[in-house]
């Protein structure tokens, strides 16, 4: 086994080793290259996404570790409604409690989902969590003081869209979504069986709670890893598209009643902002677009961006996660004009 790893690790540092004299001879143009004020920028939007979104990713692999270790599944089978309506409403109002970006929801629902949650309530939670909670709410009304039917309409959207979303994987989603599902129920059955096999020992009291902290540090620390580099590239990513093309250009091309919200909810997913702080990126809009349009903007962004994808894409099926993004591009876009239309 050492062997093996070791020429694995053989292998990608020879090809490194060979790019060593060419880094050499082209550092001056590389140094050059990486104090541009383009790069700059890059560097600096970079920073800021990650930062924005990094302790919102932490909170949610601890309390993902927390429920690990702490939450049985028997315990989420009974708090889960029986009643598939019932379920999605209690999912569309837990941002309420869990006041959680879209960062750290996904770890949280992936581990919810390995205990027994069904999908269709954890898909709700992860698409309502992010919007409908007390810090966006009152991120929104401070960004818009003199228009609270963008608040009341942005939470609405937002819970009918997650909640209608809900109820659809429930009608035709027959199979568990997540990418590792069976590795998840094989290691499950195998915990249940070697504790029937060896029951704990009153004696080994503080022995296994020191194990199971031990083990709560070790877990939150391999997902925060895990989860965090698919951060990093979208961050990467978004820093590269918002650096390289011009925002006027963008919205030249967001002239029309229709062009409007596509350019919004496109210019939602490529800024991948954090949902407590888009509204107030929202507000430089105010005077250029109609409400429909903003209200979209403010309704995907924390549902669906570029970095999120990545995150879903890691911890659900790409079919399911396709089809996910396309129920909520038409959904938002729908609700949105209808709001556009009677308000």
């Amino acid at each position: 086994m050492k062997l093996a790893a070791n020429m694995k690790l053989l292998s990608i540092l020879v090809p490194c080793a060979f790019l060593v004299p060419v880094l050499i001879t082209m550092s001056s143009d590389l140094k050059q290259a990486w104090n541009s004020e383009a790069l700059q920028n890059v560097k600096t939007v970079f920073i800021g996404i990650f930062l924005e979104a990094a302790p919102f990713l932490l909170i949610g692999v601890l309390l993902s570790s927390l429920m690990q270790w702490f939450v049985s599944e028997e315990m989420v089978r009974k708090l889960t409604p029986k009643n598939p309506v019932g379920g999605v409403l209690v999912a569309g109002l837990l941002g309420i409690i869990f006041p959680i970006c879209e960062c750290g929801m996904i770890p949280v629902v992936r581990r919810l989902m390995h205990k027994g949650m069904p999908a269709y309530i954890a898909v709700t939670f992860i698409l309502s969590g992010p919007v409908v909670n007390p810090i966006v709410f009152t991120a929104t009304l401070l960004a818009f003081p003199s228009h609270s039917e963008i608040t009341i309409a942005r939470m609405g959207l937002a819970f009918a869209v997650a909640a209608s979303i809900g109820l659809l994987v429930y009608l035709f989603v027959r199979q568990n979504p997540l990418r590792r599902a069976k590795a998840a129920e094989t290691e499950v059955k195998t915990h249940s069986a070697f504790k029937m096999a060896h029951p704990p020992k009153h004696d080994d009291h503080d022995h296994n709670h020191e194990k199971n902290w031990l083990s709560f540090f070790i877990h939150a620390g391999d997902e925060f890893v895990d989860m965090s580099k698919y951060l990093v590239i979208g961050a990467l990513i978004t820093a590269c598209i918002q650096t390289f093309i011009s925002r006027n250009d963008l919205i030249a091309l967001g002239n029309g009643p229709v062009a409007s919200y596509v350019f919004m909810m496109g210019f939602a997913y490529v800024l991948s902002l954090c949902s407590t702080s888009d509204a107030f990126v929202a507000s430089a809009f105010s005077h250029t677009f109609a409400l429909g349009p903003l209200i979209s903007f403010l309704v995907l962004g924390p549902m669906l961006d570029f970095k999120s994808t990545l995150m879903l894409l890691s911890t659900f099926r790409t079919r399911f996660v396709i089809g996910l993004s396309i129920a909520i591009i038409v959904l938002v876009f729908a609700g949105s004009w209808l709001i556009n239309l009677l308000v």
